[in-house]
C-alpha cells in the first residue's frame, strides 16, 4: 500500500488553488510579451541570491551577478563556493525529473560540491531543522531516511493530487525528513520549483526561493506548525498564499521590470557600475540618503553626489520632495 502523508486541505487552500490556477494563464500571457531571457537572466540572480542569504550567506545580488559574470569578488571562498555551485545547479535546471531520486542526489551533489563531504548522498547522522530562534524539529534517524525518500517520490508520482497541493507537500516532507547532512534548505526549495514547472513553464521565473527569502521568519512558523499537528496543511496554505501573492505583485510589473533592466544598461553603457548600484540603492529605498547610499556602496559622499548629479542631468532619475523628506523617482522611459 502506498504511503500517503498526512495533510489537510482547507476551503481557503482550495480558494487559493482555483485563484492561482486562473492567475497562472494571465501571467503567462504578460510573460510572452517580455525579453525572457533577459528576465530569466535576472531571476537567477535573484534566485541564487534568495536561497543562499536565507541559508547564512552574505553576498549582495550585485556580487552575485559579478560571479555569474565572470568577475572577481572578494570574499570568503566558502561564499564564492556555494554561489558557483547554485549557479552549475541551476543550469542543470531543465534536465531535473522532479520525481527522480537519483536526479535529487544528482542536484545535490552538485549543489554541495566542495561544500560537505558526503554531497550527492544521504546523510549517515542525525539533522535537525533550525531557524534563527533555534531548532524547529529533530529529524527521523539516517538509516530510515532512504526508503522514507523512496516512499515520498513515489506518492508524488502515483497521487491525483493538484500539483500546487503536491509541490507543497512534498517542500514539507522533505524538510521533515531532512535527507542531507547540509544544503537541505536550497535543495527543497529548488524540488518544489521543479515540480511546479511541471504545472507551468512560467515557475522558471518565479521560484520558491524568492518567495520564502521575503518572508522567512512565516516560512518556519508555518514549518513548526504543521509539525506540532501532524499535517502539513499549515504550511500548504502559507505556501499557496506565497504562491498568490508572487503572482500578483509580477502580473503588473512584467512590463516596467523590462524597462528597469533596460535603464540599467543604458546607465551602464553610459556611466559604469557605481552609478547602476546607485540605482539599485533607489529602487530598493526611494526614501534613501546620500550618507546611506554612500555607506552601503563603501565610497566617498562626494563621489555620490558627483554620479547622482551626472545621473539626474541625463534625466534617469530626479528627486520629489525635499532633501529631508523627499524620494527618489526612476524614470524607465528614458
Amino acid at each position: 500500500m502506498m504511503y500517503v502523508p498526512p495533510f489537510t486541505i482547507s476551503a481557503n487552500a482550495i480558494n487559493l488553488i482555483a485563484e492561482i490556477s486562473a492567475r497562472i494563464e494571465r501571467y503567462a500571457i504578460r510573460l510572452e510579451q517580455n525579453d525572457k531571457l533577459r528576465l530569466r537572466k535576472a531571476n537567477r540572480v535573484r534566485t541564487i541570491h534568495s536561497s543562499l542569504a536565507i541559508e547564512g550567506n552574505t553576498l549582495s545580488e550585485d556580487e552575485v551577478k559579478d560571479i555569474i559574470d565572470g568577475k572577481t569578488v572578494v570574499a570568503s571562498l566558502r561564499q564564492i563556493q556555494e554561489v558557483k555551485n547554485a549557479i552549475k545547479t541551476y543550469e542543470l535546471y531543465s534536465g531535473l525529473n522532479p520525481f527522480n531520486v537519483k536526479d535529487l542526489l544528482k542536484a545535490h551533489g552538485t549543489m554541495m560540491m566542495a561544500l560537505t563531504d558526503d554531497a550527492g548522498k544521504f546523510r549517515s547522522g542525525g539533522a535537525g531543522v533550525f531557524s534563527e530562534k533555534g531548532l524547529v524539529h529533530m529529524a527521523p534517524p539516517a538509516d530510515r531516511v532512504p526508503k522514507l525518500i523512496e516512499d515520498l517520490f513515489e506518492w508524488l508520482k502515483q497521487a491525483k493530487d493538484h500539483l500546487l497541493i503536491r509541490s507543497c507537500v512534498f517542500h514539507y516532507e522533505f524538510e521533515f525528513i531532512h535527507p542531507f547532512s547540509d544544503g537541505n534548505g536550497r535543495t527543497g526549495r529548488l524540488w518544489q520549483s521543479l515540480i511546479l514547472g511541471r504545472l507551468h513553464p512560467l515557475f522558471e521565473y518565479l521560484p520558491v526561493e524568492n518567495m520564502v527569502y521575503a518572508n522567512q521568519e512565516a516560512y518556519y512558523n508555518a514549518i513548526q506548525h504543521s509539525t506540532a499537528t501532524a499535517d502539513s496543511g499549515p504550511f500548504i496554505e502559507f505556501m499557496l498564499q506565497e504562491i498568490l501573492n508572487t503572482l500578483k505583485r509580477h502580473q503588473g510589473s512584467l512590463i516596467s521590470q523590462h524597462n528597469v533592466m533596460e535603464v540599467r544598461d543604458k546607465i551602464r553603457d553610459k556611466f559604469g557600475i557605481s552609478s547602476e548600484q546607485i540605482i539599485e540603492q533607489i529602487q530598493r529605498n526611494p526614501a534613501v540618503t546620500l550618507d546611506e547610499i554612500a555607506a552601503a556602496l563603501s565610497v566617498t559622499r562626494r563621489s555620490i553626489e558627483k554620479k547622482i548629479k551626472e545621473l539626474r542631468d541625463a534625466g534617469y532619475i530626479r528627486r520629489e520632495g525635499s532633501n529631508k523628506s523627499g524620494r527618489w523617482i526612476v524614470n524607465d522611459e528614458v
